[in-house]
């Protein structure tokens, strides 16, 4: 009977799969000439090299069907739906304001930030912007590898109360000397009325050292989890650190957050010109007040996170060959989450991506297993089938 259902399952993901595909083409083949030539472009004004403003967007839309002991589900959902909005008004003076899709048809603003370009080893952004990060936090879901990296948890800016999808208002220093890349900021972090009376500012830094090609940074700030060959042979590896004293607990009662990171990336090139990539990374998190460990009168409104380590793996590999108008690149993730005095948990994640314009067009089946989830604690286990498509216009 399970073996029934699951091919019937598969057998409905497949037909939708059919039909992405076919939008696909018919999207590409009908596109208007503004948007016709490749890459994908979003829309641009310019009025001269030092003054432009440029409109995008993106979106990812999934079906997901579900088997566990105790439910059985199918979803079709949109994952994400976002606008871009960038511009220069000077030489050094940049601004961004991106938004994203939130309960049901409502928008809410994620980033807006002036951004003070002097050169590449000297940056300067202020606003709502994403708090300096590991890997896969800064990646985004755009530049992932796997449909789904949030199955471990996340540093405190992910969470309601101090930030928005790793956003919080601050400003950072960032910039590239050579091979070292680093990013230091400060920010808002836990509100006041959550126990941060004394308004602590939530540290956070990341400092990358390359030892092969000089990884570009998306933004020239946010990180990839695959480049799809297009840089040439990339070793990096990074720490990041974030610190907020009052970062957790209640208005009666506040407790300190304290949580760092390593993580690896590689992509090689072969010799058949396939391309290779690898990633890993481990992160710790010191939450005094947890989903465990509560403050006594502490029912309704409390900041408490998780507390314990969580590690992930990746790996990837992009096939040099066209199959039609895109190439095939099948991956696997695994992530486990031990939190301290709970349950562990762990899920792993086979798929294959469809790469048609690399971030910007593809195709997404995967099946993933086990019981981790982005709040570190275990959830029920059960297997999942994922068809996504991602569009990307900037």
């Amino acid at each position: 009977m399970l073996i029934f259902k699951l091919q019937k399952k598969f057998s409905s993901l497949l037909f939708k799969t059919i039909l992405l595909s076919l939008f696909i083409c018919l999207a590409l083949s009908t596109a208007s000439p503004a948007i016709a030539g490749l890459p994908l472009k979003g829309l641009m004004l310019k009025y001269n090299d030092s003054v432009w403003l440029s409109v995008g967007g993106g979106l990812r839309l999934q079906t997901a069907s579900r088997n566990s002991n105790t439910d059985d589900s199918s979803e079709f959902s949109i994952n994400s739906m976002r606008l871009y909005i960038s511009g220069q008004l000077h030489k050094y003076l940049k601004f961004n304001i991106n938004t994203e899709k939130y309960e049901g048809d409502s928008m809410m603003t994620i980033d807006a930030l002036l951004k003070f370009e002097f050169n590449p080893s000297v940056n300067l952004w202020v606003g709502r912007t994403l708090v300096p990060s590991d890997r896969p936090g800064l990646n985004g879901p755009y530049s992932s590898l796997s449909w789904n990296q949030y199955r471990q948890p996340l540093f405190s800016a992910y969470h309601v109360g101090a930030g928005q999808l790793g956003r919080s208002e601050g400003a950072v220093f960032w910039g590239t000397k050579k091979r070292f890349q680093y990013l230091l900021g400060a920010f808002d972090g836990l509100e006041d009325d959550y126990g941060n009376d004394s308004d602590n500012l939530l540290y956070a830094a990341r400092l990358a050292y390359n030892f092969l090609n000089i990884e570009p940074q998306p933004g020239h700030y946010y990180t990839s989890a695959t480049h799809h060959g297009t840089q040439g042979n990339i070793l990096t590896t990074a720490v990041t650190l974030q610190s907020q004293s009052d970062g957790t607990g209640s208005i009666s009662e506040s407790g300190d957050f304290f949580g760092y990171a390593f993580d690896v990336f590689s992509e090689r090139i072969l010799p058949n010109q396939g391309v290779f990539n690898f990633g890993a990374g481990y992160k710790e998190m010191d939450a005094d007040f947890n989903t465990i460990s509560r403050p006594a009168d502490a029912i309704d409104k409390c900041f408490c996170i998780f507390d314990g380590d969580t590690f992930y793996t990746t790996a990837g590999y992009l096939f040099p060959n066209k199959v039609g108008p895109g190439k095939v690149q099948p991956y696997f993730r695994h992530t486990e989450n031990n939190p301290s005095r709970a349950k562990s948990s762990a899920t792993t994640e086979w798929g294959t991506n469809y790469i048609i314009f690399n971030n910007k067009t593809s195709l997404n089946l995967n099946y993933a297993r086990g019981d981790a989830n982005a709040s570190g604690y275990a959830g029920k286990r059960n297997s999942t089938v994922t068809l996504g498509l991602q569009l990307q216009f900037y």
